[in-house]
């Protein structure tokens, strides 16, 4: 699954919409969001990860690294 498509799910599953997470956003962070904004960062897959954390925390969801298989050696 996509960050879009995980973000999307969990907008509708709290029945909110992104113009209203873009509100929330920037009520949090201080820096102004708009619904365009992060639709535009959605489809090109250049959300920040601190943004993608500010979005977990407004919806009530915590993101985090889990270790499962490693690429190295």
């Amino acid at each position: 699954m996509s960050i879009r498509t995980d973000i999307k799910t969990i907008l509708a599953e709290n029945d909110v919409s992104i113009t209203q997470l873009a509100k929330y956003m920037t009520e949090a962070s201080g820096k102004y969001y708009s619904q365009s904004n992060i639709s535009q960062k959605l489809m090109r897959g250049t959300l920040k990860f601190e943004e993608a954390k500010l979005i977990g925390k407004i919806l009530g969801y915590e993101l985090k690294f889990v270790r499962t298989k490693s690429y190295m050696n």
